[in-house]
């Protein structure tokens, strides 16, 4: 085989082999095919998607790259909550010890930030001393101690996805329906959860932007499942604006904290727990209201905050450390009216490039103070930001100030198989 005739027939819109795709991964894998080779073929991918039989492909092929988890020696259901991606999404770290709190296992793994979104591992890693990279045993001691742990891909877990992964940030490469769905499920398949609730993210602020291409990715992700006999649901949620308060990754901890002790932002807190509702019913087989009840009484009991605290320090990390930049501005209001639009793209892109400083600085961000449907006067504050040098005073550009004042809706439908 010859990666350039394969780009070509994929080009042509003809459908690829099972073959002829472990060819391309694998190649990559191991060296034989370069980065540029594979951008082509990402690109291609984009541009010409794929049939389901070939994301099926991928996907199995992604997950065979490594060892699949082995979970034999925890009792009990092992569930799986992922997003696919959003401004300001911290959701995962509020689900997480609500359910591992209401006797279900919660076991994930995360991947980075991608393009403008957030990525869990980064909100992670801005805990100082917090450890991602556990061995399986490490994670299955997590998961039989305290019922809940989330790692990063490894070199022994879909290291294909992980290079790929790393490849489509760097490529723009990030907004394909093919490869979200095979990067998402590969890792859902390898960490071997017997059920998975999925956040597709829709909008201006995440990696699909129209409910269409949402719906498309729904129905393949629980497709993929369905082939691996693990139960899938998805729920599609709005993502034009950013979720919560806090965007920015040690700010974004904060307000975890400020959500699993019933404070903080109403939108994000509501949403977390239809989601926790959710993924509880379909994993301990009751009614929604039902598990509503449980998951109210675990964050009003305080159990929720502490389970948090316990998977923190069982990871290494020290939350008392956290860093915030002290450098803050207020952004003020620059008419009289309602907040229409907090355009989510512009904020996060803000906050990737000011984090992306030296490496990384986890200190940077923004926080929202009057959101959408608030009425503010002229020269209000509306927002604040946690800033660095590479800051450029342009946060004022994603506030959409009108005279008539518009409703959002945060969730859309279930697609369950």
């Amino acid at each position: 085989m010859i990666i350039e005739n394969l780009i070509s027939k994929k080009r042509n819109k003809e459908e690829l082999s099972y073959n002829e795709i472990d060819y391309v991964i694998n190649g990559f894998v191991n060296g034989s095919i370069s980065e540029e080779e594979m951008t082509l073929f990402l690109q291609c991918i984009c541009e010409c998607s794929m049939t389901d039989e070939e994301i099926y492909s991928m996907t199995d092929i992604m997950v065979k790259s490594g060892n699949v988890l082995d979970l034999s020696d925890i009792k009990g259901i092992k569930v799986d909550k992922h997003s696919t991606g959003g401004v300001g999404d911290k959701t995962t770290l509020i689900i997480g010890p609500i359910i591992a709190c209401n006797d279900v296992i919660f076991n994930k793994m995360s991947g980075k930030s991608l393009g403008h979104t957030g990525g869990t591992i980064d909100k992670l890693l801005s805990i100082p001393g917090f450890k991602v990279d556990l061995s399986q045993k490490e994670l299955v001691d997590s998961l039989n101690k305290i019922g809940m742990c989330i790692i990063s891909q490894s070199d022994n877990i879909v290291p294909a996805d992980k290079k790929i992964y790393s490849l489509r940030d760097k490529t723009d490469t990030t907004m394909s329906i093919p490869l979200i769905a095979s990067s998402i499920m590969s890792k859902k398949i390898a960490c071997n959860s017997d059920k998975i609730l999925i956040d597709v993210k829709v909008g201006k602020g995440a990696l699909l932007r129209t409910k269409d291409e949402a719906i498309q990715l729904s129905k393949i992700l629980c497709k993929i499942g369905k082939k691996y006999n693990k139960e899938t649901a998805c729920i599609i949620t709005n993502m034009n604006n950013p979720l919560g308060n806090m965007i920015g990754n040690s700010l974004e901890i904060k307000e975890v904290i400020e959500v699993l002790n019933g404070r903080g932002n109403r939108t994000l807190r509501e949403l977390c727990i239809y989601l926790s509702s959710y993924l509880l019913s379909i994993a301990k087989d009751i009614e929604l209201n039902v598990a509503k009840e449980f998951v109210l009484e675990t964050i009003n009991s305080g159990k929720a905050y502490n389970k948090f605290l316990e998977f923190v320090s069982n990871q290494g990390g020290n939350i008392k450390l956290l860093k915030y930049s002290n450098n803050i501005i207020e952004v003020r209001s620059n008419k009289e009216g309602y907040i229409t639009n907090i355009d989510a793209l512009i904020v996060g892109n803000i906050v990737n490039k000011m984090a992306n400083k030296d490496g990384h600085d986890y200190s940077v961000g923004v926080e929202i103070v009057r959101h959408v449907g608030s009425y503010v006067n002229l020269n209000e504050v509306i927002a604040k930001v946690y800033a660095n040098e590479l800051y450029s005073n342009n946060l004022i550009d994603a506030f959409t100030i009108e005279k008539d004042k518009k409703e959002q809706r945060i969730l859309e439908f279930i697609i369950k198989f």
